[in-house]
């Protein structure tokens, strides 16, 4: 049995040489032990998105979020389809107070509100609503499509 450390952050070269070869060990793990499914998202299947309709990402995506929304609500909370209509979750999900904000010593992508969405196959499977704020990520509201619950895409979510 051999034992290395290396370096992960910053990625020492050991670390890069070997990353493919750690994370299929991890994938394994995940499954054998924890049961994960073999498709659970991954990191190039979550697209952060800025709650703006001038970005042309939340644009194209908006209706797909809007019906996932609906879905998840009347399934989870039992809502009417009245209850969680597109002004419902534009008032509720995407109308924010929160100004977006460019900071030269802040994160890429800014301080504002975000969905953050999780694609599968091209398919939206949850959107998790959040700020990114100078100090902190608030997670305001995360919804899915039911038919993933076994993805446990809340838990998921509330690691990343």
């Amino acid at each position: 049995l051999k034992v290395r450390v290396v370096r992960s952050s910053p990625p020492s070269t050991q670390f890069k040489a070997t990353f493919q070869e750690s994370y299929q060990v991890y994938k394994r793990y995940q499954m054998v032990i924890h049961k994960d499914p073999p498709d659970k998202p991954t990191i190039n299947q979550v697209r952060l998105v800025p709650v703006s309709f001038e970005d042309p990402q939340f644009k194209s995506s908006f209706n797909q979020s809007a019906s996932l929304f609906a879905k998840y609500q009347m399934a989870i909370h039992k809502d009417t389809p009245s209850d969680c209509g597109e002004n419902e979750f534009t008032r509720f999900l995407c109308d924010s107070p929160l100004e977006a904000e460019n900071a030269p010593n802040g994160p890429e992508c800014g301080y504002g509100s975000f969905h953050q969405q999780y694609w599968l196959d091209e398919k939206l499977i949850a959107v998790g609503v959040i700020d990114i704020l100078p100090y902190c990520v608030s997670s305001v509201y995360l919804y899915y499509d039911p038919d993933y619950s076994f993805l446990s895409l809340g838990v998921y979510s509330a690691l990343r």
